[in-house]
């Protein structure tokens, strides 16, 4: 019995001891959201970002990283939808990327990503819009030579409203092989190391996997040349240095903070802030909207 009573003891001891683990751990992640919270108030305080067209202080996470949810809804809000339809490369699971919560707006789309894993959590977590034909999904590996032949497998419209390229490596040259297709509006991550007027992007590498490092993608002085030649304007990057946002130079007008330079959108990398606790774990299936 002594024995037992003191196993008894100690493992109310151990339990006690995880409890208390466990209540530091949520104060100190509490804490670093507040802080996180702060420096994000106090950055888009400065000068910098006082113009009203500067995109920085609409950042809204739903289903985004870094604030694009609330960046991309205010571009279509100055540019307008035309189809409501959206293309993503490099969706992860479905539940953090750029477009899960346009699916909430009642927009349509084609997600592409090449892990078999993410894209069967997908199937069960989107199966409400997959079989309703709101969602097509396709677990490929994209690259220069197979990325119009995926958008004419999935009937794609030619002017579709939004694309976002997120493939950590070999963004800017699937970007590049994109001609027959005309978005709107293009969402692609850039390698914010290198600062303005560096022209950078990684060799092409088609079997290209991200280890990462600071070895991936292009810096943002090339996609801005790349966009020009293409016909877009960089309007705007999110203030942890990851995405860059660009609208066909069309429909760009005086809506956006000028000059459309890197010089004048990049924004430096802060990581940091893309680990910011958002709360209970993302989910989605099937809603109404009463």
């Amino acid at each position: 019995m002594g024995l037992l009573r003191k196993l008894r003891v100690n493992y109310r001891l151990l339990f006690n001891t995880f409890c208390k683990i466990d209540l530091m751990e949520r104060h100190t992640k509490l804490l670093v959201d507040f802080e996180i919270e702060k420096y994000i108030r106090h950055l888009h305080e400065e000068p910098r970002y006082s113009d009203p067209k500067r995109l920085n202080k609409y950042g809204l996470r739903v289903y985004s990283q870094c604030g694009e949810d609330g960046i991309v809804a205010e571009i279509f809000r100055r540019v307008g939808a035309a189809n409501k339809y959206f293309v993503e490369i490099g969706t992860g699971d479905g539940l953090e990327n750029n477009t899960a919560y346009l699916l909430l707006q009642g927009w349509k789309g084609y997600w592409v990503d090449a892990n078999r894993a993410f894209t069967d959590k997908i199937g069960v977590n989107f199966n409400h819009q997959i079989r309703s034909g709101q969602l097509c999904l396709k677990n490929a590996s994209v690259n220069m030579k197979n990325v119009e032949n995926l958008f004419a497998d999935a009937k794609v419209p030619q002017e579709f409203d939004l694309l976002s390229i997120d493939i950590d490596g070999n963004d800017y040259w699937v970007w590049k092989a994109i001609e027959k297709y005309n978005p709107r509006v293009v969402v692609i991550e850039y390698n914010a190391t290198y600062p303005p007027g560096i022209s950078w992007v990684m060799k092409y590498n088609p079997k290209y996997s991200n280890n990462v490092s600071s070895y991936f993608g292009a810096s943002l002085y090339s996609l801005v040349s790349l966009g020009n030649k293409k016909g877009y304007q960089l309007i705007g990057c999110t203030s942890s240095g990851v995405n860059a946002f660009f609208v066909r130079e069309d429909l760009v007008k005086d809506r956006f903070c000028e000059p459309y330079t890197d010089s004048n959108h990049y924004e430096p990398p802060r990581y940091f802030l893309i680990n910011r606790n958002t709360g209970h774990a993302r989910a989605f299936g099937e809603y109404e909207s009463v």
